[in-house]
């Protein structure tokens, strides 16, 4: 092959110079919407699979209700936000909550090792607000533009058809910051025992926004009241023997006996802004904020009571995004958030229909006036203001306004220099994986190493050292036990040079016991 056949273009022939950060305002600045290789790159991995989801094709849903408790922690819920859904103590606002795996197709087995989905659909008095999430509180990758050729190496080979281990781990190989979420897949805690008995995560970090245009990072998550539940891989392999759909059967089966699940919605909340002290940025969504520093504060319960009338029209056509947010609820600059943010709407289009929203499923419960008009499958016409005739705005003739901003609008300050960045604080990945590692139980660590171990003799010789290399720098024993189990040279893997264009981890690292 000819230097011009190894270089990657786009489909309009352009060289591409750098497929592995978007383009955003300083390092954790937002991305700017000319991200032209990343548009042109996402959205076409939006319209990949016709019918069924790309990614997060195998679920099920329940409705039900969360109910605020007007208070994050001891504190009142206004001093940090002024979204009425988290605010009015009390109040209990309709939700549709829709749990997935990620990789497998529509008819996948639920016992697969793979992260879990844990979409919900808030139907508040201020509209809808979907928080798209999963049940681990940390992601692969940090980055959107790198999102499709992830998915890509996760799912099968494009030849073969099958999923192949040296796929996966090849694209691991070059991105330590996988490392984090390997640890946690592998192990246990990558097959939940069902829906009911997991955790569920927002992932990306977003903003709460209080009444006087003030705002905190914060970070959602769900804790489950019946506790915890996850499968070995045996355990896993004795159930799908019997029934690829068990966590869709106990969810349902559980709802109509009254058996109603509960969790318990907590946010995690720091001040905005560059946090020099922390060895992490808080914007990457491939770490974990410490529970020490930074508690889990309750902010109310979730419940779900009903199961849906018809899979398809509810759980198949709903359609979630990580853009729909309730005033009060902001943005932050996370990279996979803005990324997301315009990939999951766009997919829905694409999937479901340019006049999704009128589904009842997905439609707000709150009254809606807009000047959008026609599309395939509108259901209905919208028809805002007094006068029918006036599909635009502004107008004279008695046509919709905008609506009067509510509290004081949050206007951060940004700015920076336009470029390319990948995140200089690069030392956690390699930390936070090592201290995962050595907080998992006896058998946790048993099940996680024997799955790696698994993998790695599935994998050509350089795709091992690596891994063990990987292994090795985020806890001794841990790359130790891989390497001994799947007979690799562990000596010959420590003397492999860094990453091109990374520094050597600190090797101190790998012994914080």
């Amino acid at each position: 092959m000819t230097d011009k056949q190894h270089s990657l273009t786009n489909r309009q022939g352009h060289p591409v110079h750098d497929n592995q950060s978007l383009r955003s305002v300083g390092e954790r600045g937002p991305a700017t919407l000319e991200n032209y290789q990343f548009i042109e790159k996402i959205t076409h991995f939006d319209r990949e699979r016709i019918p069924e989801r790309v990614v997060h094709a195998r679920g099920t849903a329940a409705h039900g209700w969360f109910e605020a408790y007007g208070k994050i922690g001891d504190e009142p819920a206004t001093k940090y936000t002024r979204a009425k859904v988290l605010t009015e103590a009390g109040s209990k606002t309709p939700v549709f909550l829709r749990f997935s795996t990620v990789i497998g197709g529509k008819e996948s087995p639920e016992t697969a090792r793979d992260p879990r989905g844990f979409a919900i659909k808030f139907y508040t008095v201020e509209g809808n607000w979907d928080l798209v999430g999963n049940n681990l509180k940390i992601f692969f990758i940090r980055d959107a533009i790198k999102f499709p050729d992830m998915i890509h190496a996760f799912k099968p080979d494009p030849i073969s058809n099958r999923q192949e281990a040296w796929r996966f781990y090849d694209f691991v190989q070059h991105h330590p910051e996988s490392l984090h979420m390997v640890t946690w897949v592998k192990s246990p805690w990558g097959i939940p025992a069902d829906y009911r008995h997991m955790e569920g995560s927002s992932v990306n970090t977003y903003k709460l926004v209080n009444p006087d245009g003030q705002a905190v990072l914060c970070k959602f998550s769900f804790e489950p009241k019946q506790g915890v539940k996850n499968l070995t891989s045996a355990q896993a392999a004795e159930i799908q023997a019997k029934d690829v759909g068990h966590a869709t059967r106990d969810l349902y089966d559980a709802i109509e006996r009254g058996d109603y699940p509960e969790w318990e919605m907590c946010v995690q909340v720091m001040a905005d802004g560059e946090h020099p002290e922390l060895d992490f940025d808080p914007l990457d969504d491939t770490k974990r904020w410490p529970e020490d520093q930074f508690p889990l504060l309750p902010v109310g319960r979730l419940v779900l009571d009903r199961n849906p009338d018809n899979f398809h029209a509810e759980t198949e056509q709903s359609a979630f995004g990580t853009g729909v947010l309730v005033d009060g609820i902001d943005f932050s600059d996370d990279k996979m958030l803005q990324g997301r943010t315009l990939s999951y709407s766009d997919t829905q289009r694409y999937r479901v229909g340019a006049n999704y929203l009128q589904l009842p499923i997905n439609a707000p419960k709150c009254p809606t006036a807009t000047n959008q008009r026609d599309g395939a499958m509108a259901h209905y016409v919208d028809r805002g203001g007094e006068n029918p005739h006036v599909n635009y705005e502004p107008s004279s003739q008695n046509g919709l306004e905008e609506s009067a901003y509510p509290g004081t609008e949050y206007q951060p300050w940004v700015e920076g220099r336009l470029g390319r960045y990948q995140t200089t604080k690069s030392e956690a990945d390699y930390r936070q994986t090592g201290e995962r590692y050595r907080t998992f139980e006896d058998w946790e660590r048993e099940d996680l190493i024997a799955n790696l171990v698994e993998d790695m003799k599935q994998c050509p010789e350089d795709i091992q050292l690596r891994m063990i290399w990987h292994f090795w720098h985020c806890d001794e024993e841990y790359g130790r036990r891989v390497a001994e189990g799947a007979g690799i040279d562990l000596d010959k893997a420590k003397r492999l040079p860094p990453l091109k264009g990374r520094a050597a981890p600190n090797e101190n690292l790998a012994n914080q016991r």
